[in-house]
């Protein structure tokens, strides 16, 4: 009997008439639908062909998730001596994108902690060899996707490290446990020790880890409710080292105080006093060891709005740090350092300014919150560099991205250290910017680290020094190009009737993320915006960092603007480096639109997506729809337009309980007809999910245009643009294929690597390209491709004809899609010297649990 995955039995139900195309588990001659394991199938293994499609029953249906036993975190400490190295480093200030907020990194020799873990944190540490598998504790202060975007990919790559995974305890105000109790699709979820914490009942801070390294205490600010925004309550960290006892003088203590070498010596530098051997006198222990060194303090202090700043002068535990103490009952702590994660707005304010001038004018004072000089040059240079190098060979597809305006390129000027009578020491944060704590004598800044400025100019540059053809090369594709868009498209015997004329500002298909599992230097993770032009975008998943990558490829203006457009996020299956940038996406889009008439947005996703989305929602406004992909499948959308085309099904009728039985919940249905709507207003006639064989509710779409007129004013049929998802090849692929103009296929595998691919139901290169052959697709692009790939695929460039591979922010105009495979072999050229990289051990251990 054929075996069919539980999240395709809903197909087998009647089918209903649709305006659409049907799907069915009609099998793909010559072969048919097979369950067999890649352990058990000798064919698979060995690569050679086969009569089924063939995929893991276990994978798809779930049950191949390991459960193992929790882990008791046992903290790494060490106890302090006047050599230890400890140090506050900036990590990402905000990110080039400014779309995070930016992370401290605290270092001891045995113990990490990490303040905030924005989106692009993994893939920033990953760039600057900073091992965030050795991190004990993450410190949020606040609990919002800007501070917390990148924790799910980082919890989830400290659960798939070694047998067991990581322990981590991560810190938060109240609300923090909505949030990881949200995120129910990370595995393994007992390795993370959440520990919230509200307001102080007491005066004093309230402490939460003390041990032989250091002190960190949390002090909670919250506005009034009429005042908190959407900001909610915010932490400021407070970090006090211990103090370094003084250096024990053996001479003074042998030759003044008559104490000989032995067991006395360890009574006195534990700071108890002994009798004399010579003398009778008691000796204690100052007078032998000289006077203590104290302890660094390190304050981070984040107030996202000026609200927050006022709470700062009610706080009576400051105090204590102010260089003239309101109080003086208390001992003043000397401050060394302050960290202020606010934002410019609010640091430039009268009331944070005076609140500044409290401490003393030796504190040291790096603000790292959002400052326009990040947007100057980029942080990720690796992706950057890539990104530059593939602008000079091929601009038509991939625009000189939006993080390297020219007039910053010429006109920089390295901001320097400035500062005041009133406010001490003054620098703006730069990335790895260290503050070194210990060795004592080495206290204050350190620019050591700061990696050098990196511009397009010098890209170009090095690109021609070591590949001097590219030039040639780039010159072409210009041909190449003229010579196409001067033929007449109508004479295009092989090109579809819906491409003929079209017109440029009808759709772009921009990849802005095309890697797998989790970010890497050169790629993101999956992301596919549909720019609509005027009439909106779509966006097809949304992994971790996707804001990023939309301002890298269009500037932080023109990345808000396609925010504010967006009507629609599909989401293909709960895998994090398909939805954990989703959050981020909805906040800034509901903050954007504040005040401003609008529709909230439609998430369409499986299921089990709500579940987060609707738990998040109680901490952040998410200003959205929720629709199943299920009530998006053909058979769906035909239940829609029964029901609307009399009143035999509708609400109240006789005939209700049988609508009650198709694709449609009745509580979904307001939320497709909206979909129907908005779907009419950008063009679109059809946005249909189909099931895929991957993970349990895991989907590909077809987004199908309306018709239209092109740029000579004929009426053209719409486009059909297919996107796969992550799937092993599959019948329903293939006729959701039929004859489109463009399919997105994954293809996380090279041909050899078969028996990966079939374990965690991916497929390979030739898989997907013939995937798209077989469907009578005009062009396949490639995508999500694995670590093993830090740049370029290996691929078979035979069957490449109709093909081509997807980079980061490449941007494919429909218009150009007949070019698209002949640039192909000029990708080659570019990287002909690249070999596969080994991958990291994070990465691996990330790849093995997706």
């Amino acid at each position: 009997m054929l075996y069919v995955p539980r999240n395709l039995r809903f197909l087998l139900c009647r089918p209903l008439k649709s305006s659409s195309f049907l799907l069915s588990l009609r099998p793909f001659s010559p072969r048919s639908f097979s369950s067999s394991s890649p352990m058990e199938n000798n064919e698979a293994n060995n690569g050679t062909k086969s009569s089924a499609f063939q995929f893991n029953k276990r994978r798809a249906e779930g049950f191949d998730k390991v459960v193992k036993t929790k882990k008791n975190l046992e903290r790494k400490t060490r106890k302090l001596n006047s050599n230890t190295l400890a140090y506050a480093q900036i990590l990402g200030t905000g990110m080039d994108t400014q779309d995070t907020s930016s992370s401290v990194l605290l270092f001891f020799d045995k113990q990490r902690f990490i303040f905030n873990a924005g989106e692009g944190l993994q893939r920033f540490c990953t760039e600057y060899k900073i091992k965030l598998s050795k991190i004990d504790h993450i410190f949020l202060s606040r609990v919002c996707s800007e501070t917390a975007g990148g924790l799910p990919g980082l919890l989830l790559t400290l659960a798939g490290i070694g047998e067991e995974g990581l322990s981590v305890n991560v810190w938060g105000p109240s609300d923090l446990k909505l949030l990881v109790d949200a995120m129910t699709f990370i595995p393994r979820a007992a390795m993370v020790h959440t520990r919230s914490f509200g307001p102080s009942t007491t005066p004093d801070p309230i402490v939460l880890v003390d041990d032989e390294v250091v002190k960190i205490s949390a002090i909670t600010l919250e506005p009034s409710l009429s005042e908190q925004e959407s900001c909610g309550k915010s932490v400021v960290y407070v970090c006090e080292l211990p103090e370094i006892m003084g250096k024990f003088d053996i001479q003074k203590a042998k030759n003044v105080f008559g104490v000989k070498p032995g067991p006395k010596y360890s009574i006195l530098q534990s700071g108890e006093s002994v009798k004399s051997d010579e003398k009778d006198i008691t000796v204690y222990p100052s007078d032998v060891i000289g006077p203590s060194v104290p302890g660094p303090v390190v304050l981070l202090v984040d107030c996202p709005t000026e609200s927050h700043a006022k709470e700062l002068f009610s706080v009576k535990s400051f105090e204590s740090y102010y260089s003239c103490p309101d109080s003086q009952t208390g001992e003043t702590k000397s401050v060394d350092c302050i960290i202020h994660l606010s934002p410019s707005s609010v640091t430039t304010s009268p009331t944070y300014q005076s609140w500044m001038e409290k401490f003393h004018s030796t504190t040291q004072h790096i603000l790292a919150g959002h400052q326009s000089k990040n947007m100057e040059f980029p942080i990720l240079k690796a992706s950057s560099r890539i990104a530059a190098r593939l602008n000079y060979l091929c601009p038509q597809f991939f625009p000189a991205p939006g993080f390297w305006p020219p007039q910053h390129v010429t006109d920089f000027k390295p901001v320097g250290e400035f500062s005041s009578s009133n406010l001490g020491k003054s620098i703006p944060a730069a990335n790895l910017l260290k503050f070194t704590l210990r060795p004592y004598a080495n206290l204050g800044i350190d620019r050591s680290c700061i990696p050098p400025q990196l511009t397009s100019s010098q890209v170009v540059d090095e690109l021609l020094s070591e590949i001097p053809e590219i030039q040639d090369k780039t010159e072409e594709i210009k041909q190449l190009w003229n010579r196409q868009h001067n033929k007449n498209g109508s004479n295009e015997t092989d090109l579809p009737s819906s491409l003929k004329n079209i017109r440029r500002d009808d759709m772009e298909i921009v990849l802005l993320g095309t890697g797998s599992s989790q970010p890497s230097n050169y790629r993101n993770v999956t992301a596919i915006y549909i720019d609509l032009f005027s009439r909106g975008g779509l966006l097809l998943d949304c992994g971790e960092g996707t804001l990023g990558q939309l301002k890298r490829r269009y500037g932080l203006d023109d990345a808000d603007e396609a925010v504010r457009k967006l009507r629609c996020i599909w989401i293909s299956h709960i895998h994090a480096d398909h939805h954990a940038g989703l959050a981020r996406i909805l906040a800034l889009r509901c903050k954007l639109l504040k005040g401003v008439a609008h529709e909230p947005a439609i998430v369409v996703g499986p299921r089990s997506l709500k579940r987060f989305l609707d738990a998040y929602q109680r901490l952040e406004d998410l200003d959205m729809e929720f629709l199943d992909c299920r009530s998006t499948t053909t058979t769906s959308w035909a239940s829609l337009e029964s029901n609307e085309e009399g009143s035999l099904f509708s609400e109240g009728s006789p005939m209700q309980s049988v609508f009650k039985r198709s694709d449609i919940p009745m509580d979904a249905l307001p939320c497709l007809k909206n979909l129907k709507k908005v779907l009419g207003e950008i063009g679109v006639e059809d946005l249909i999910s189909f099931p895929v064989v991957h993970c349990p509710q895991a989907f590909g779409v077809v987004v199908k245009a309306k018709e239209r007129l092109n740029s000579v004013g004929e009426t053209i049929p719409g486009w059909k643009m297919v996107y796969s998802g992550d799937t092993r090849p599959c019948p329903e692929t293939i006729e959701a294929s039929r004859d489109a103009t463009v399919l997105i296929h994954e293809a996380t595998f090279e041909d050899d690597l078969i028996e990966e691919a079939l374990a965690k139901n991916h497929s390979t290169t030739k898989e997907a390209i013939e995937i798209g052959s077989s469907a009578g697709v005009y062009r396949i692009v490639l995508t999500h491709f694995s670590q093993r790939y830090p740049k370029i695929p290996v691929i078979d460039e035979s069957n490449m004809h109709n093909t081509c591979i997807a980079f980061d922010l490449m941007s494919i105009n429909m218009a150009d899609l007949q070019v698209l495979p002949q640039v192909l072999p000029y990708f080659k050229t570019l990287f002909k010297d690249e070999m596969v990289e080994e991958e990291d051990a994070d990465d691996v251990a990330m790849e093995e649990a997706l």
